[in-house]
């Protein structure tokens, strides 16, 4: 090996093997031991950890592979030298918070890991949170109804304030839609009572409104013809954003409205997060328009509903019991 104390010497980690050879030193002497205590094995490519320094065969190559002492060393040096490199040509400088680390998309049902070389990552100015490329635009990921990471408490009560009024507007909106359907609501089940014979004019337009139904909804096709639900369903806009605003479906008579539910947000892409929310601002509710009023989960549908009839998802206007029925 060569002396370090020597400047016309090459070192012996930058000497070829060819250079070697040609000054008459043993080829199989290039290389280095594993530096792993129990493997200590000559590897004539070794590596050099960039964290601890030491040199290792491609067996213990990994920071994990021989229990580095200073594991992670590397990484943070990486990361310091990136946030010092965005921070010059009179960029802003990029903050620890600012840098994305791999972690699962912000968007609740997304399973996509960011923060890689791979998937980089959106930061939501709005949000403050981070999303894959496919939920990175405010509309993908319900950006209006998450509260600001960070934001001072005044500032989430204003904002909650606004979701809740938004809420309650909306509901509003559909119980006075509702009332000009309750007629007809009532008119559809005074004739079903009174059978084929008692339809008058509105009846009739029901009845065909309800058998073209039939021929255009989609469901569960294991569902028999004879306990099916057909049902308009619909998506409110300001609180329940879907990817499809609006659909004709039918369900079992025998569901209660929470499956009903499930099924229909997935039908329509509507963000639902009953499951893992208890919060009641985040809950998708069912509002039965002909009806004037907000199911309740545990209802089944062949009692609460028939077929012919609209009901809307929205979300944040509470539970039925706290609400008036028109």
């Amino acid at each position: 090996m060569s002396s370090p104390n020597n400047p016309n010497e090459t070192t012996y980690i930058s000497m070829s093997p060819a250079a070697l050879a040609a000054r008459g030193t043993d080829v199989s002497l290039v290389g280095a031991h594993c530096q792993y205590p129990p493997c200590n094995q000559l590897d004539f490519l070794p590596f050099k950890c960039q964290s601890c320094s030491q040199t290792y065969c491609s067996d213990h190559r990994t920071e994990d592979g021989h229990d580095c002492s200073q594991k992670g060393a590397w990484a943070t040096r990486r990361r310091l030298a990136e946030q010092s490199k965005a921070s010059l040509g009179g960029h802003k400088p990029v903050r620890d918070r600012d840098v994305l680390y791999a972690k699962p998309c912000a968007e609740g049902t997304c399973k996509t890991t960011i923060g890689t070389s791979l998937v980089p990552g959106v930061h939501c100015n709005a949000c403050r949170r981070d999303y894959c490329l496919k939920h990175r635009l405010e509309e993908d990921h319900d950006c209006k109804s998450k509260p600001p990471v960070g934001a001072r408490a005044s500032a989430l009560a204003a904002q909650q304030a606004a979701i809740t009024t938004k809420a309650t507007s909306a509901l509003e909106r559909l119980k006075l839609w509702g009332a000009s359907k309750k007629e007809q609501y009532k008119d559809s089940r005074a004739a079903k009572a009174a059978g084929p014979s008692g339809l008058n004019a509105k009846g009739q337009t029901k009845l065909v409104a309800v058998n073209t139904l039939k021929k255009t909804a989609k469901g569960d096709a294991k569902i028999p013809p004879e306990k099916r639900v057909y049902l308009y369903v619909e998506a409110e806009n300001e609180t329940a954003k879907a990817k499809i605003p609006k659909g004709e479906f039918f369900f079992s008579q025998d569901w209660v409205v929470g499956r009903m539910l499930d099924s229909a947000a997935a039908s329509l892409q509507v963000q639902n997060i009953n499951n893992r929310s208890d919060k009641e601002e985040d809950k998708l509710r069912v509002f039965h328009v002909e009806g004037g009023r907000i199911l309740d989960f545990g209802e089944k549908l062949g009692t609460a509903l028939v077929s012919g009839n609209t009901v809307v998802l929205l979300r944040g206007v509470g539970a039925p019991e706290d609400l008036i029925k028109v």
